[in-house]
């Protein structure tokens, strides 16, 4: 670990980089590399955080499947020393803890999106992934009594640790689920945070990618199964379990990345070094978490950029509210959006967890509620920041009756998804380059032209953002908590760093409503 800059170390590929990652985590925990994180990180930090929160807390008051299975699992295992599920104040074993709110986190698909791009850098590896694994910090907060602060130092170290390695591997290309590097990072931040040293930390990274490599093939198939969704807690759960054990003196594999037997030399061949250098920021407003993207409702991340075409269409062009009027929709963007919700397969979708992965159901279901509000007068005239909350799309537009509407089937029918070509592909992971034309039965065609930055988007700088997210977060939030509690929550969210020990002890510990809704 040596200097990369005022603000940054480098673990650099001829050295040890999972003792290294052990040493950072613990060395910016205690605040021995610098100032630490800006005001703006950490109150971006904060933001995601709350809407982790809300996403997965609504997920639990629905009765989803893998969440509600897992949280009754973890309530089976108590432990007074142990960690909270959400909605309980009952103390249970912190790994699963972890597997249950991470999971209700997850669920939705709807907490926030990195795309491993760093182009200052260099280290464009564009590996995508989620920040599902915030439980990690209030887990270990919670057993070690650990103050919002601190918490909130430890999730931007977190995402930092997870959104670096995105930057210089990715996993993706070799068929391996993108948890791994969430779950590497859950063992160096749970690790540093439970008093660990940094060899110990080290011996919980190697047992994770010795023992642990999820596959993709949980998000393969016709129709996705609840292990897609559950995956950043399957193995995260498994990380935290490796990390007690190193605690506990148990030996791991050591230098892992240079490990010649270990998934990333066994997929990207080297004379002996680790496949990549790593940069980790310590200080100032440069961080992983400020490049991360929001989703402003339901729906998989590469679709934002269609979601915004029509939003900016529907806000222009009165027309293509008549019933009837539209004759084709055609929906042009970049690979990997077009491979992975462009399936075939997704055309159809039976199952919430496919719906939420095609690109013709989600842009069919918001111009539906589109229709819809114009025919009840109910449309917001004027900007799209109007539209992204008056039709955002939420859990019940994922249900059962949902995915069945014949209006929404019809739409669909009307879409078309192409793949853009190389002048698209070169624009991702930068942005979401998308473009949408609109054929209307009067011979006129609306074009979007092209849709890179759409709302939400970490270089989107026109939106409204903070007021979208509100929106959410009072729409998720009220499910699960009533108006009033989940206004008083968001804003002990928000001041993570003003709570202390007790209120961290206490955060998850609210009692979640239920309410009905078919899957």
């Amino acid at each position: 670990m040596v200097p990369h800059s005022d603000d940054a170390v480098l673990l650099a590929r001829d050295t040890n980089q999972a003792l290294g990652i052990g040493r950072f985590a613990i060395e910016f925990l205690a605040g021995r590399l610098g100032p630490g994180p800006s005001d703006a990180v950490l109150a971006r930090t904060s933001l995601f955080h709350a809407d982790a929160f809300f996403c997965g807390a609504s997920a639990l008051a629905l009765g989803t499947n893998a969440p509600t299975i897992l949280r009754a699992e973890a309530l089976e295992y108590p432990d007074a020393q142990g960690a909270a599920v959400l909605g309980s104040k009952v103390r249970v074993k912190a790994e699963k803890a972890v597997a249950a709110n991470a999971s209700a986190v997850r669920e939705w698909d709807s907490n926030g999106t990195n795309f491993g791009f760093n182009p200052t850098l260099g280290h464009v590896a564009g590996e995508f992934g989620h920040n599902d694994f915030y439980p990690v910090v209030i887990a270990a907060c919670q057993q070690r009594g650990l103050d919002g602060a601190t918490a909130l130092r430890a999730m931007a170290l977190l995402d930092e640790i997870r959104g670096r390695l995105a930057e210089v591997f990715s996993l993706k290309t070799y068929k391996i689920d993108h948890v791994v590097h969430g779950a590497i990072a859950s063992a160096a931040v749970y690790g540093a945070l439970m008093g660990a040293t940094a060899e110990q930390i080290e011996s919980a990274i190697g047992m994770f990618v010795a023992h642990a490599i999820p596959w993709r093939a949980i998000r393969a198939g016709k129709q996705l199964s609840d292990s897609k969704g559950a995956s950043a807690a399957i193995s995260t759960e498994i990380a935290i379990n490796f990390t007690k054990r190193a605690l506990a003196g148990f030996l791991g594999p050591r230098d892992i990345f240079r490990n010649p037997e270990s998934m990333f030399r066994q997929f990207s061949k080297t004379g002996g070094d680790s496949p990549f250098d790593l940069v980790l920021s310590h200080s100032g407003d440069d961080f992983a978490v400020m490049g991360m993207h929001f989703k402003l409702g339901l729906y998989e991340h590469q679709s934002a950029g269609a979601l915004q075409g029509i939003l900016e269409l529907v806000s222009r062009h009165d027309e293509m509210l008549v019933p009837g009027a539209i004759e084709e929709i055609v929906v042009t963007a970049y690979e990997p959006a077009f491979g992975i919700i462009g399936d075939p397969a997704k055309r159809d979708p039976r199952t919430r967890q496919s719906a939420d992965h095609s690109m013709v159901y989600i842009v069919s279901t918001l111009l539906r509620k589109a229709l819809e509000a114009g025919e009840s007068a109910d449309l917001p005239t004027g900007s799209t920041d109007e539209l992204w909350r008056r039709l955002m799309l939420g859990p019940y537009d994922y249900d059962r009756s949902a995915i069945r509407n014949e209006r929404t089937r019809a739409l669909m029918a009307l879409v078309r998804f192409e793949h853009g070509g190389p002048e698209y592909d070169a624009r991702y992971p930068d942005g979401i380059p998308t473009s949408v034309r609109v054929r209307l039965g009067s011979g006129r065609t609306l074009d979007t032209g092209l849709v890179m930055y759409p709302a939400g988007h970490a270089r989107n700088a026109d939106a409204d953002r903070d007021a979208i997210l509100r929106h959410k977060f009072g729409l998720l939030g009220g499910l699960a908590y009533g108006e009033a509690t989940s206004e008083q929550l968001s804003r002990r969210l928000l001041e993570l760093h003003s709570e202390d020990s007790d209120g961290i002890a206490t955060l998850y510990g609210t009692p979640i409503a239920d309410h009905e809704y078919q899957e």
